[in-house]
């Protein structure tokens, strides 16, 4: 190929690359931003067919918007006041109790047999000059508690931005839909909005059903935990809740936190732990068996071996995001090879 002005080549080229790079260091440099869309246009797919079912029972639009957007405010509200006075008292109480937690540690029966069994070890100094570390550095660790209490904040600004988001793309669904929609050609407009309706369905009923079995999860954990007497049970049910939303793991993740929290000496004891673990192993075999394949079978059919492909993919690109939108992303595509690339290639 014979280049007829090099330097006009070159400069083209040049800005085409400068330019790709400038896309790519936008999106890493928004990716926080891009997330919290992501995830508030997943969640309002999910809100979706509730206020379609309230509009079936004649309810009208603005009142079901209303009613799911109140619905979510409460929700995340009762969270809120949950979750975090307890966090906030805990670490106030630990670092109240920290000379204690010394002294007990020095009576306790297996400090003297490990200092029987090892002589040449002085484990009562050790002890005591863990607790003169701790009390000497009690700042450092009010500061530590300061920065996880920033960390929370973080996090909750981030969520409250996430429901801003959600509330707007919920009220403004359709309209959004319909501005999609005329971006395409009038000749395949018809197909092209009948396949993202499919799509959107497909999303919005996922999104019930993954929120469906958590909730499950949550609730029978809050209900196991006061009857066993376990510790902080609202807290540990709201880490149930978020943890069985991630496919495959999330699950079993959130109950060994669950049963190690259960093993922590002053909240719990082996016993407990060991009832948890007993009862997270039965749940877990209801719940892969019985609550799953009835509540998701409904909302997407996906084969298992791309479920496992697709939620590892997802989280390895997207961390706890990717993974949550994996399967019905991987449900999207097999509906567009069914109804748009099949019949193409029969037509050939």
């Amino acid at each position: 190929m014979k280049i007829q002005n090099p330097f006009r080549f070159g400069l083209i080229g040049t800005l085409g690359v400068g330019l790709g790079l400038l896309i790519i260091l936008s999106i890493v440099t928004l990716q926080t931003i891009l997330t919290y869309i992501g995830a508030a246009i997943f969640i309002a797919l999910g809100l979706d067919p509730i206020i379609t079912w309230l509009e079936k029972k004649r309810v009208p639009r603005w009142s079901a918007l209303i009613v799911v957007i109140v619905g979510l405010l409460a929700l995340f509200a009762g969270l809120v006041w949950m979750v975090v006075p307890i966090i906030v008292d805990q670490i106030s109480e630990l670092i109240r109790i920290i000379p204690d937690l010394q002294t007990q540690f020095q009576e306790y029966p297996l400090v003297d047999n490990l200092s029987e069994q090892f002589p040449f070890i002085d484990f009562q100094k050790i002890i005591t000059d863990a607790g003169d570390f701790l009390t000497s550095n009690i700042t450092n660790i009010g500061s530590g508690a300061i920065k996880f209490a920033v960390a929370i904040g973080t996090g909750l600004f981030g969520a409250l931005i996430v429901l801003i988001l959600t509330i707007y793309f919920t009220a403004s669904l359709p309209a959004i839909k319909r501005g999609l929609y005329q971006l395409v050609p009038a000749t395949r407009r018809e197909r092209f909005a009948d396949l993202a309706e499919q799509i959107t369905d497909s999303v919005g009923r996922y999104v019930i059903g993954q929120v469906g079995i958590a909730a499950c999860s949550g609730i029978l954990t809050f209900i196991f935990l006061s009857v066993i007497k376990g510790p902080f049970p609202p807290v540990l049910a709201c880490v149930a809740f978020f943890f069985s939303m991630i496919p495959l793991v999330g699950t079993l993740t959130g109950s060994i936190i669950i049963t190690l929290v259960c093993l922590i000496p002053g909240l719990g004891s082996p016993l407990t732990a060991l009832v948890a673990a007993i009862y997270y192993l039965i749940y877990m075999q209801v719940e892969a068996y019985i609550l799953s394949p009835n509540i998701m079978r409904r909302a997407v059919s996906v084969p298992g071996a791309v479920v496992v492909i697709a939620a590892l993919a997802g989280g390895s690109l997207l961390g706890l995001l990717g993974a949550l939108i994996a399967i019905p992303t991987a449900a999207s595509i097999l509906l567009i090879i069914k109804q748009v690339v099949i019949p193409r290639q029969n037509e050939l």
